[in-house]
């Protein structure tokens, strides 16, 4: 607890049954150039990478548009090229948690392509997406014939295995205000030589931590009378202060 928050000195996710969103548009053929900025697939041959812009897709998602839904059939890999997505749990009820809020350059559906099972979460994009998207049987062929996209995919498992304990570790050990203090400075990005948090709503991070709106936006006003942050309508910086 206190090493969270010491460390500070210190988005709304789309429902299962959100509206319906118009079709994703399918783009034409995907560059190699662009696939080369993929990390992923940094590693590819250039033979490889050719292949994939023959299979590989391009589609753009509209703010709420669902992209994976849980429980139902996934056969393919997602790569993020622009925008930001949110990987949401829901009960029956409509109570929501944010597992996990996804950049430029992450990825998801991997497991299902692994295990064979449907996704346990749902997948929708959080503001306009670019999204690559590559069928399960070329997945597979890309994978047999080159090493070090396994062992790329083996590291993304492992650190969101390791991002998972952390949550755990954080929803079992710390309070509120520590859970907030972690979550901020995980999903802060340097700008201009400051911590920064972007469109994130108080109402997302509440399901991120699995706390109250109400709880979390008071934790928010301590910090931030503390000196600890900085809050704007778009954005929460974080200062470099100890606490008091």
């Amino acid at each position: 607890m206190a090493r969270a928050s010491a460390a500070l000195g210190l988005a709304s996710a789309a429902a299962s049954a959100a509206p319906a969103v118009p079709a994703p548009r399918v783009s034409a053929r995907v560059s190699r150039l662009l696939l080369r900025n993929v990390p992923l697939f940094a590693t590819l041959s250039d033979s490889q990478v050719e292949v994939l812009t023959q299979v590989i897709q391009r589609r753009s998602f509209r703010r709420g548009a669902s992209i994976i839904r849980s429980g139902e059939s996934a056969s393919s890999l997602h790569v993020i090229v622009s925008g930001m997505v949110q990987v949401v749990v829901s009960d029956r009820h409509g109570a929501e948690v944010i597992l996990d809020i996804l950049k430029p350059g992450d990825y998801f559906g991997e497991m299902g392509l692994i295990d064979d099972l449907p996704p346990s979460a749902t997948v929708t994009a959080r503001e306009s997406c670019e999204i690559l998207i590559l069928a399960k049987n070329d997945f597979t062929t890309c994978l047999r014939e080159n090493g070090n996209l396994a062992v790329a995919l083996q590291r993304g498992l492992v650190k969101r295995l390791r991002g998972a304990n952390s949550k755990i570790g954080s929803l079992a050990l710390l309070d509120v205000h520590g859970r907030v203090a972690r979550a901020l400075l995980d999903m802060s990005t340097t700008v201009d030589g400051q911590q920064v948090v972007n469109k994130l709503s108080k109402q997302d991070l509440a399901k991120l931590i699995g706390a109250s709106r109400e709880m979390v936006s008071r934790v928010l006003g301590n910090l931030q009378a503390q000196g600890h942050i900085e809050m704007s309508r778009s954005a929460i910086i974080l200062k470099k202060t100890s606490p008091g």
